[in-house]
């Protein structure tokens, strides 16, 4: 006699993930074959459902930026509770990618739409030798940055403004508006670190603001021109886009 298979009730349970993104062409899958955090997942699913289930992340990270904690949501028939779900994946996911904690939420919940604000930081690492054990986590700058100069620089961009001088060309959203809650820059011998905490991030927004600020510590821009580059709401005025090894999102903060 056939055994029936026992049901297992429909659930959305909310994945926090941690990845080291150096392998990866970024969160969303890509019709070029590149592989994505979000293949990996998913592949992953596949293996304990029998059949594909979409993941949903808080955002798209690009191509080798990490995650500590990038908040994905998934649903399906899971046959096991969340801590033994979170377990089976991480035996089937790659080295660099990590199931931190999994739990049940409300089947109405979006890690995109119910998201309140995120947090970015972005390493520098400062000095005249390179950091082998911090290259795939941070950018080498060799001259010497002036950090008062970049403080002074970022308070221009608190508070909510039209961020089109720090988006990615051809980036095709609604509105290029979005509130800065707080940008500390902090130096420590030779790391400067710039966190970023907002309601929402433009493509590529914090590396391009990184990238300014970093000409300005240079020397190659005056903090006060920070103003008037925001004002510009052109792309061409604002400093290089800083490498993505250096960027990690971390943290998602929901209502």
């Amino acid at each position: 006699m056939k055994k029936e298979r026992k049901h297992h009730p429909f659930r959305t349970v909310l994945l926090t993930l941690e990845y080291d993104g150096t392998r990866y062409a970024g969160w969303q899958s890509q019709n070029k074959g590149e592989q994505t955090i979000q293949d990996a997942l998913e592949k992953a699913v596949t293996v304990i459902l029998g059949k594909r289930a979409p993941a949903v992340a808080s955002g798209r990270t690009d191509a080798g930026v990490h995650a500590l904690a990038q908040p994905v949501s998934i649903k399906g028939h899971f046959p096991m509770d969340d801590a033994a779900l979170a377990r089976a994946l991480n035996s089937l996911l790659p080295y660099d990618i990590a199931v931190k904690k999994a739990v049940t939420v409300d089947d109405a919940f979006h890690p995109i739409r119910d998201a309140k604000q995120k947090t970015y930081r972005y390493v520098i690492h400062n000095g005249p030798e390179r950091n082998p054990l911090g290259l795939r986590y941070s950018w080498h700058v060799i001259q010497k940055l002036n950090s008062a100069d970049m403080r002074r620089g970022a308070e221009p961009l608190l508070g909510e403004h039209d961020f089109a001088s720090f988006m990615a060309a051809n980036s095709q959203v609604k509105s290029s508006v979005r509130h800065i809650i707080a940008i500390d820059i902090h130096r420590k011998d030779e790391t400067i670190t710039v966190e970023i905490t907002a309601n929402g991030f433009l493509r590529q927004m914090v590396r391009n603001i990184v990238g300014t600020l970093v000409e300005i510590g240079r020397g190659r821009m005056e903090p006060e021109e920070m103003k008037k580059i925001l004002a510009a709401k052109d792309r061409r005025k604002a400093g290089p886009t800083a490498p993505a090894q250096g960027l990690t999102l971390v943290e998602v903060e929901y209502l």
